[in-house]
């Protein structure tokens, strides 16, 4: 059943059926083959029970969030500010499109929202300043995935519903590696334009008074991150709450700098409405799928049989790290996480792993999918932004990146207290 499970999941999504109904198709088809009972009679309370939770209704404010702030204008500002502060390093504007990458994931918990901001604003330097155009590509899409590890996290709210974990200590948790993982891809542009200095483009000039100016565009993003994830830690507000502190915050802010119309407002909404729509889409098929699975008795029979296989914790965390490396080709992250953390997540906490550092691990996992071919989603969002040229640019501007990842990861392995230690803390 299992092959004919991912047989049949690879045919769905190879023939363009979007992946949210393709999870719930397989799971249509797979009731009647492998099931004595009807399962589809339970598909109105698995509904109802995979919506009654709490923790999910932060998804659409945290999307409402970015959408307000993208559409107050706050970006380009943002954008502006980074560039004159880091152009002076070897890249110059690509170390801006990571930093503002930095600065957006900590407002809005969407990797392909941060992607589509920042690349809106920074593809048309590439030619006025003379960029390598393949690697200024790939620092946008590689920026992009930020967003799902620094909180707020959409997908670490989802990581901890799945998995019953605190997102508060997963919030902490993607900090640390969040900024070291920004970090990395900023020593990738360094090492490749000292390589190659024609790829860093024309430098910025900008004086000392201009940077100190710039700093108030900086205000609105930092001050957002502060009311959210400060009112968590303060014991404030819950996840949920601390977002819907996020979106009034950015409201109001958008009225102080006279950028509230109800153009932008309606926008917004819709904006956030086609996100979440997406989003639970993806939460209530693969749902319905892992009911069927779990039903006729797969899960148990995978998990049981691949704990008898005698394998070392290590030797485990290998396979698993390929496994997510191998499937993110080929599959969107959302629905990946969603069909994959309820058999992986049992299986690596019962050998001995933290649930918590396991989480950081599985995003960073997931952010490697996000701009590795042929699914990448961050790929596809850069792409689209361009007026010409071919996804290939893209691709190979991305690899440097997806390498950074490999060294985060090791990282990871190595040092689990670049994850732990944060909520250890405030523990």
């Amino acid at each position: 059943m299992i092959s004919t499970t991912l047989i049949l999941l690879l045919v769905l999504i190879g023939i363009s059926i979007p992946v949210g109904a393709a999870l719930g198709v397989l799971g249509l088809i797979l009731d009647p083959m492998f099931s004595m009972l009807p399962l589809t009679r339970a598909m109105g309370e698995l509904a109802w029970s995979t919506n009654n939770e709490f923790l999910l209704v932060a998804i659409p404010l945290f999307i409402m969030l970015g959408e307000v702030l993208l559409r107050a204008g706050f970006a380009e500002k943002m954008y502006s500010a980074m560039a004159l502060w880091l152009s002076w390093l070897p890249g110059g504007l690509m170390h801006a499109n990571i930093g503002a990458s930095t600065l957006f994931s900590a407002t809005s918990g969407s990797s392909v929202a941060t992607a589509a901001t920042v690349g809106t604003v920074a593809i048309p330097q590439i030619k006025k300043y003379g960029y390598n155009e393949p690697l200024f590509l790939g620092s946008l899409a590689a920026g992009g995935t930020l967003g799902i590890l620094i909180p707020p996290s959409i997908n670490l709210v989802i990581y901890g519903v799945l998995t019953n974990s605190s997102v508060p200590k997963l919030y902490l948790a993607g900090i640390i590696p969040g900024f070291l993982m920004a970090a990395l891809f900023m020593l990738t542009v360094v090492v490749a334009c000292m390589f190659k200095p024609s790829w860093g483009g024309k430098k910025i000039q900008a004086s000392w008074g201009e940077r100190i100016a710039s700093l108030i565009h900086l205000g609105p993003p930092l001050g957002i991150f502060l009311l959210v994830v400060g009112s968590i830690y303060a014991g404030l507000a819950t996840p949920t709450e601390a977002a819907a502190l996020g979106v009034l915050g950015a409201l109001i802010l958008a009225a102080w700098f006279r950028r509230l119309t109800w153009t932008m407002l309606r926008e917004a909404i819709e904006g956030t409405m086609r996100s979440t729509a997406m989003i639970m889409l993806i939460v209530l098929a693969a749902g319905f799928l892992n009911f069927v699975l779990s039903a006729t008795g797969v899960t148990d029979a995978l998990t049981q049989s691949i704990t008898n296989l005698g394998l070392s914790p290590a030797m485990m965390l290998l396979i698993i790290i390929v496994f997510y490396l191998v499937l993110g080709c080929f599959m969107e992250t959302l629905s990946m996480m969603i069909t994959t953390i309820p058999i992986v997540a049992p299986i690596m906490i019962g050998l001995g792993y933290d649930p918590i550092w396991l989480g950081i691990l599985i995003i960073v996992l997931v952010e490697a999918a996000l701009i590795t071919p042929p699914v990448g989603l961050n790929l596809f969002v850069v792409q689209s932004l361009r007026k010409s040229g071919s996804m290939t640019a893209v691709i190979n501007g991305a690899l440097p990146f997806v390498a950074a990842m490999f060294v985060m990861l090791a990282l990871l392995a190595l040092f689990p207290g670049l994850a732990l230690w944060l909520p250890q803390v405030f523990s």
